[in-house]
């Protein structure tokens, strides 16, 4: 099960914010005055035994920022909705996502007025659970994860006030990870296309043989370490952070060290751009000059190149992300959650289970204005994703991560800037000949764990 971690700065505030709130759920089926998260709420919505009732009565749904682009599509599931259960009404809220959008969630859950069924994030998804304002799903929907890949499913489990991991929200949609390539550059480096590295020591080794070749003329991929860590480290089976979330631990395992001695003989030896050490630039721009080998892991840059490169677009090629020691790629999804104060709990998990479903997910994922990939079984094993015609880059793409996300976890580690920032600095450093590896990692580490420390 997941043990995920807030990052920094939501944790403080949560922190903060929680404190003065009831925590944990209490209270059973047959109790009277049953609160979750200190609000009282029907007893039916806490404790053990399945959830019962009508599906009847209004409910809110609130999305986060996504009503300006498919309004059309969640209109469409709402009336489905409400079509299939008369005498029920959806009342659709949508959050622009900005950078109070956790504070305005933890007020509404304090408040005990938290939306029926309302779109997480990770972070939100971990505070919620752990302060008792989600239903508990493996006690009030059995047999609720069936839909899911059973790796999402799994890794989707957060603690409760009591530390026991439970699944109280429901995965949605999320992103997804390949290796993108200029053909062309990698046949003029002696590489094949057919044979993609399947490990981040693998890619460095084959962008080694890109500088020998290039002579500056164009490189592997860019220098900034922001770039790739903790990806890289993660799919690497470093482990970056203690069990408990308080330190971190990334200096301590050898492989680490190769990571950062690679990527200081890349730099050194010409296979990145020299001034791409602390750019900020986009690699998919970069790459849409033809002046990189490797493009952007995020299958969405490829609409990008297409729309704006269409030359580079078709010496494209599209193979697996590198799985390496891991075995598997991991994305932070976006989750449903129903709340634990709703007053009508069995509309609002009904329409949740609903919105969730393998037949909605598809439907959306196959909009063409957006790229996502669903987490039910049945919806990536759908044509759409599976069956892909001819040599398009973005079809295969797809198909590529459409597999993926069937053994795909929801156990992505996140840096906060502050960590991310002083962390690279110290690999720069190093990269740059100024520190070596050993101290750098050393070095990085010590800052990192001040940060969090200081909970900033």
């Amino acid at each position: 099960m997941r043990a995920g971690r807030l990052t920094a700065s939501v944790a403080g505030i949560i922190a903060l914010t929680f404190t003065a709130a009831g925590c944990g759920l209490s209270g059973g089926s047959g109790d009277s005055g049953s609160t979750a998260g200190g609000c009282k709420v029907d007893k039916g919505n806490v404790g053990s035994g399945k959830l019962t009732g009508d599906v009847k009565g209004t409910i809110t749904f609130q999305t986060t920022n996504l009503k300006k682009d498919f309004g059309s599509y969640f209109n469409g599931i709402i009336s489905a909705f409400e079509k299939a259960h008369p005498g029920t009404k959806v009342k659709w809220i949508d959050d622009p996502g900005d950078s109070t959008f956790t504070q305005r969630l933890v007020a509404d859950a304090q408040g005990c007025t938290l939306p029926d069924v309302v779109n997480l994030n990770v972070n939100t998804s971990i505070a919620l659970t752990k302060n008792g304002y989600l239903l508990d799903l493996d006690k009030k929907a059995p047999g609720a994860g069936k839909p899911f890949s059973s790796a999402m499913w799994k890794s989707s489990a957060y603690a409760d006030a009591s530390g026991t991991a439970v699944h109280s929200v429901l995965p949605w949609y999320s992103g997804g990870i390949v290796q993108t390539f200029n053909t062309e550059l990698l046949k003029k480096a002696g590489l094949s296309p057919s044979e993609p590295p399947t490990s981040i020591l693998g890619l460095f080794a084959d962008a080694e043989k890109i500088a020998k070749v290039s002579g500056g003329t164009y490189y592997a991929f860019l220098a900034n370490p922001q770039l790739r860590i903790p990806a890289d480290w993660q799919q690497m089976g470093i482990k970056i952070l203690a069990s408990d979330g308080k330190s971190f631990t990334f200096a301590d395992d050898p492989k680490t060290l190769q990571w950062v001695k690679g990527m200081t003989k890349l730099y050194q030896a010409g296979a990145m751009p020299r001034d791409s050490i602390s750019s900020t630039q986009d690699a998919s721009t970069v790459y849409g000059q033809g002046k990189l080998v490797y493009g952007s892991t995020n299958p969405n840059s490829l609409r990008f190149i297409q729309q704006n490169n269409p030359t580079i677009y078709k010496k494209t090629g599209v193979a697996r992300y590198m799985l390496d020691a891991l075995g598997h790629t991991v994305g932070a999804p976006q989750y449903i959650g129903v709340a634990a104060t709703s007053k009508h709990a069995a509309t609002a998990l009904s329409f949740a289970q609903f919105l969730t479903n393998a037949q909605n997910q598809l439907a959306w994922a196959k909009d063409p204005n957006v790229v996502i990939f669903p987490s039910t079984t049945a919806s990536l094993d759908d044509p759409f994703f599976q069956s892909v015609k001819g040599s398009d880059p973005f079809a295969e793409a797809r198909k590529i991560v459409a597999g993926d996300r069937k053994t795909a976890t929801a156990d992505e580690i996140t840096l906060t800037p502050g960590e991310l920032n002083v962390i690279s600095a110290q690999i720069q450093l190093a990269m740059q000949g100024k520190k070596s590896a050993a101290d750098a990692l050393k070095e990085a580490q010590s800052k990192a764990d001040e940060l969090i420390k200081q909970g900033s």
